[in-house]
């Protein structure tokens, strides 16, 4: 394994790739554009920018876009994003001395900007598979100056993208050989980050209000503040009916409040994984392997999905530990590392080489056949979008995953496949059902909005990375869940009263945190 230091010096010229080659030498100053990565260690694109900074004896600020929309992310993602955010902007400032800069607005004219107003030499910025990320990075190539050089580092795959395939892979088995080949190369301790050697004076240093800012995204202050408080005045003395219809009305952006199970930032992400009271891989992980396809049992999870779709940890840190444990525990080590490598490193395969990733136009032949086959076959029930975001269908055992969803921020793993399926089954054809599963999955998900999403859905609905199975009314070759089988595999009543309870709770939290007589508003948490 090789070492730290030498590390610092020589990481692998493939984890990076040059989206655009500076015209000539320049000598300002290195900006690292963070977007999927929002962590300050064990990150190669921070590690990359600061090397080349300090190497040229220039600054290195980081960056990061703030959108108001982007792919339907609400108060769950943004409040749980910019709280990690906060904690990730201090340590920034008070421990490598790196400034951090928020900007807000469209990233193609943004960070073109910022660029050009400190005169940048080189920008670093994060791996995304995703259209919309690499479109505003070819409008950037085409907008910044021409001395200007770009790289994209993937910090978020152990073996980056373009070396681990430079195909698109048809499933884990195909790509499983091709990874693990070159595991002993890429997954390698992270050196240790020193302070940059040059201090950013070029601009002044940006100072931001947290709290203000958490509170404008989320639209927790309506309007503008003489609005705010003359509509605290009005409803002061108002019924608690009457204040709750009121104020449902009138938040912007809180349809979908935030989550209170999952605490944001690197620190409580490391907690998850590596905690003395409850983390993963310390006190769970014997359990994983034999009950983690159970919805009866969530504790069994890694919890780590939330942190590993905004960058709050890296994946190579989690495998890191987990195989020093393989010894005591090889079965659950096995499939976690199955999970957090070659799975999640085939969504990012299948979402970059097939830009059709949430279409039926991205479905295998076969899958696309059958499905158009059989889209005119009768079902027994046919629900709306509407009706399934209510969880108003005949299956209880439907609803309940779909309550969990909405109300939690997370449905189990196994109950994901299960959802998906009857969505193909109970709407009028295989299009509406993928998109009515990405537009619940990206709403009501705190991880939603992923490559592992959007994948998850194309293998439930179009049987993406699987194989065909006996022809049936609906599924065609899709391979085929139901209610029987749940039974057979965990108790489905008990699942229900779980989902219940949980729901019950998070109501009477939310209900609890209605506004209060002293007219402050409520952080719904």
């Amino acid at each position: 394994m090789a070492s730290a230091a030498s590390q610092m010096s020589t990481m692998q010229t493939a984890r990076f790739r040059t989206l655009k080659e500076g015209s000539k030498p320049a000598l300002g100053p290195v900006v690292y554009w963070m977007f999927r990565d929002q962590r300050v260690k064990d990150n190669w694109a921070l590690i990359h920018a600061l090397h080349h900074a300090n190497n040229s004896n220039v600054p290195l600020a980081v960056v990061f876009n703030l959108f108001d929309h982007f792919l339907g992310a609400n108060s769950r993602h943004l409040g749980f994003m910019l709280r990690g955010l906060r904690h990730l902007s201090h340590q920034l400032n008070h421990t490598l001395h790196i400034p951090f800069f928020l900007l807000r607005g469209e990233a193609e004219e943004t960070v073109p900007k910022f660029l050009s107003e400190c005169g940048a030499s080189m920008l670093v910025t994060d791996f995304s598979p995703l259209r919309e990320v690499r479109r505003w990075k070819e409008e950037i190539c085409k907008k910044v100056n021409e001395s200007l050089t770009i790289h994209e580092v993937d910090a978020h795959n152990i073996v980056p993208l373009w070396v681990a395939s430079d195909k698109l892979e048809y499933s884990a088995k195909t790509i499983r050989a091709k990874i693990n080949k070159k595991l002993s190369e890429y997954l390698i301790d992270f050196p240790t980050i020193e302070p940059q050697t040059t201090k950013w004076t070029i601009t002044e240093t940006q100072s931001i209000d947290w709290d203000d800012l958490i509170a404008d995204v989320l639209r927790l202050v309506f309007g503008n503040r003489y609005y705010f408080i003359c509509f605290w005045i009005l409803i002061i003395k108002s019924s608690r009916y009457m204040l709750t219809c009121l104020f449902d009305e009138s938040r912007k952006g809180t349809e979908v409040p935030e989550v209170n199970w999952c605490e944001p930032g690197e620190n409580a992400a490391m907690e998850v994984l590596m905690g003395s009271k409850n983390g993963f891989l310390t006190k769970r992980l014997r359990n994983y392997s034999a009950d983690r396809n159970n919805p009866c049992k969530p504790s069994a999870l890694s919890g780590l999905s939330p942190y590993l779709h905004f960058g709050q940890i890296s994946a190579q840190r989690c495998a890191l530990e987990a195989r020093k444990l393989r010894s005591s525990c090889p079965q659950a080590i096995d499939a976690f590392l199955e999970e957090l490598i070659i799975r999640r490193e085939l969504a990012d395969n299948f979402c970059f080489y097939q830009l059709h990733y949430d279409s039926l136009q991205g479905a295998w032949e076969w899958a696309r056949k059958t499905l158009l086959d059989h889209a005119a076959d009768k079902r027994e029930h046919t629900y709306s979008k509407e009706q399934l975001e209510k969880a108003q269908t005949a299956d209880p055992l439907w609803n309940a995953s779909q309550l969990e969803m909405v109300h939690y921020g997370k449905m189990h793993g196994f109950m994901r496949m299960y959802w998906a399926k009857k969505i193909l089954e109970w709407t009028r054809g295989p299009e509406e059902a993928l998109e009515i599963s990405i537009y619940l999955n990206n709403k009501y998900e705190l991880d939603g909005r992923d490559p592992s999403g959007y994948v998850g859905c194309m293998w439930s609905i179009c049987g993406v990375h699987d194989q065909g199975w006996r022809e049936r009314p609906v599924f065609g070759k899709i391979r085929y869940m139901n209610y029987a089988g749940c039974k057979r595999k965990f108790d489905v009543d008990g699942y229900i009263a779980y989902v219940k309870k949980l729901v019950g709770e998070v109501r009477k939290r939310k209900a609890d945190n209605l506004p209060s007589q002293n007219g402050k508003a409520p952080r719904y948490l």
